[in-house]
């Protein structure tokens, strides 16, 4: 088994041990446009109590290649090679060998949790279902052994939690849920599908943390699947990097992350954000004051003074979720907004663009109190502001081509004619670096990098003067994500438009942000330049949110994760483990040992049996 050392020695791993193992793998997608080459002779190991993570871009073979060992590529794939789960081979297994394999063997833990869940059914209903299917327990007895999951992932309350549906539950509780209906049945190893790309910076220290004790008290492998380069130094003892199918490089997480061979793992960590390399930063991370070319701070693009938002529910009284909000975003300045999920970024941003109205408080928009304007005024006010949102796929029309997508503020506007409007979509291509043949494709012709450099170009129609981006960079790879980032600054640049940039990645605002606000439960804790909150928080909770942020190097990950630990002791929070009793995990481990049975004290009694 191999092992990450911080001081970078490593054990050598028992050959044979393998809970998971592909050989030469090769997986061929039929299509009514040719064969489409996915996986090209991938052979990888995941050995017991070890994290193997498998990093690249979208579309390079990892999750193809991890699917496969779960017999669940679609009819037009064709597979060659061997997988094997434990001693099974999985191309050799009819449909009822999957489905037990699936489950007692080996698990999954999805990107997306409330996708994961099914949202009919209780939490109870869907931890009760995999026990019952697998013969582990029945009845009352599997509901007692499904609340005892619940508690071993760190849920509080756990026969209330039971009685649930999965959108009562946070986005990490929901995660908590998913891992523990992967580990209900004992499997040999998990596979993890990006499994915190959903959540933000605190909660996905949890989760991983969470993975962490699950690994090392109970050895199960994990497949880690992620293009997080800090999750990765959080997490795996070994690393493959993968590009277009083919395994290019393999190796500890220390020698992969420090000293990487090939060249495409050099680009991937190059274009890994990093807290204190932004701009007006020096390469020890000192940084220093910047100067915003287009700054007018006595008329603020945006200012919000004592905003309060409340969402009202049927029979429910009120939820706040802002709470007396006050801060400016300057002429020309990019004002980063930060907290967890549910803190109140988005509504803030929602609100700023008239999406949803305040209950009290006023939103001054270039100088216009946003909330005494008539409808025409309205309209000519929404003009100069322009957003870019989340999710490109879902935020541009399919049935338009990208031409139309980008030129229709120009439309709805009544600006200009045909020839003109044209003209202006070219410009904006040119702009953010895609090519003019893009102007009669489709959404779905287009990467999620170009759907993105769409939505800005989108955004930037109409030269507006202040700009909403609501987490526009969080759902794309690291190396996209630094290709958009750079057009984006390249553009505040050229354009000089402000910026409300809303996000829970701390190293992208420190990249852009020339301020930033930090917000938690509908409130600020703390706001200032970029400098004094990112290098010298003043209240607990920034530096919760700082110190969860991870690093991509393993020795000073493993460094920040004990002054995490320490530092939640000294504010009197709990950290996040699995609470496994000796007893339970030797029995744990002794089911996972090849060949043997579920323990008669996991199992009930099935009257039907």
């Amino acid at each position: 088994m191999t092992t990450l050392d911080i001081t970078g020695t490593d054990e050598p791993a028992t050959p044979g041990d393998a809970v998971l193992s592909f050989t030469d793998l090769e997986v061929t997608f039929g299509t009514e446009f040719g064969d489409v080459h996915a996986v090209k002779g991938v052979s990888l190991e995941v050995h017991p109590g070890e994290v193997l993570a498998v990093v690249g871009e979208s579309g390079s073979g990892k999750s193809v290649t991890s699917t496969t060992a779960l017999g669940l590529l679609p009819d037009n794939a064709r597979i060659s090679g061997t997988v094997r789960v434990g001693d099974k081979v999985v191309g050799e297994l009819d449909q009822a060998g999957l489905r037990k394999m699936r489950g007692n063997d080996i698990a999954m833990v999805f990107q997306e949790p409330m996708t994961a869940l099914n949202p009919v059914l209780t939490i109870g209903d869907q931890l009760t279902e995999a026990l019952q299917l697998h013969g582990i327990a029945y009845g009352k007895m599997a509901m007692a052994r499904a609340a005892e999951l619940l508690r071993m992932v760190g849920i509080p309350e756990p026969e209330r939690r039971l009685k649930q549906y999965p959108h009562e539950l946070s986005g990490g509780q929901r995660q908590r849920v998913v891992i523990a209906m992967a580990i209900s049945c004992d499997p040999r190893v998990i596979i993890a599908d990006e499994p915190t790309t959903a959540l933000d910076v605190t909660v996905q220290a949890e989760i991983l943390d969470l993975l962490r004790s699950l690994k090392d008290k109970l050895d199960t492998g994990i497949l880690l699947i992620t293009h997080n380069m800090g999750v990765v130094a959080d997490m795996a003892d070994r690393v493959a990097v993968m590009f277009k199918g083919d395994l290019v490089e393999t190796g500890t997480a220390q020698q992969v992350l420090t000293n990487p061979q090939h060249e495409y793992t050099k680009r991937l960590l190059g274009a890994v954000p990093r807290l204190g390399e932004g701009v007006g930063q020096d390469d020890a991370g000192v940084a220093h004051s910047v100067e915003v070319e287009h700054a007018d701070t006595s008329r603020p693009a945006l200012q919000l003074d004592n905003l309060v938002i409340e969402y009202h529910r049927l029979g429910k009284p009120a939820f706040r979720a802002v709470d007396d909000v006050s801060f400016t975003v300057g002429q020309g300045e990019i004002v980063g907004l930060v907290g967890e999920s549910g803190s109140g970024k988005s509504t803030i941003g929602k609100c700023a663009l008239g999406l949803i109205p305040a209950v009290s408080g006023h939103v001054r928009i270039l100088g216009e109190d946003f909330g005494a304007l008539k409808k025409k005024q309205l309209k000519d006010l929404r003009r100069r502001i322009g957003v870019v949102f989340q999710d490109p796929a879902a935020s541009i029309n399919p049935r338009f081509p990208v031409g139309e997508a980008i030129g229709e503020p120009l439309v709805v506007h009544g600006v200009g004619d045909p020839a003109s409007r044209e003209k202006r979509v070219m410009e904006l291509l040119d702009a953010v670096e895609l090519p003019r043949s893009f102007y009669n494709r489709f959404p779905h012709e287009l990467s999620g990098g170009q759907r993105q450099r769409v939505s800005i170009a989108r955004a930037l129609t109409l030269e507006p003067e202040l700009m909403v981006a609501d987490e526009p960079t969080s759902a794309l790879d690291v190396s996209v994500q630094a290709s958009v980032l750079e057009t984006f600054l390249s553009l505040q640049r050229d354009f000089g438009f402000a910026c409300l940039f809303v996000s829970h990645d701390l190293a992208v605002i420190d990249m852009l942000a020339h301020r930033v606000v930090v917000l938690q439960n509908g409130r600020i804790v703390e706001q200032g330049t970029r400098d004094r909150v990112l290098r010298a928080p003043q209240e607990p909770y920034t530096k919760r949110l700082l110190a969860a942020a991870p690093v991509p190097d393993p020795t000073t990950q493993a460094e920040r994760r004990e002054a995490r630990h320490r530092l939640l002791a000294e504010l009197g929070d709990e950290v996040v483990e699995l609470h496994v009793d000796d007893d339970e995990s030797a029995a744990r481990k002794a089911r996972q040992e090849p060949g043997a049975g579920t323990s008669d004290v996991m199992r009930g009694t099935d009257p039907h049996v």
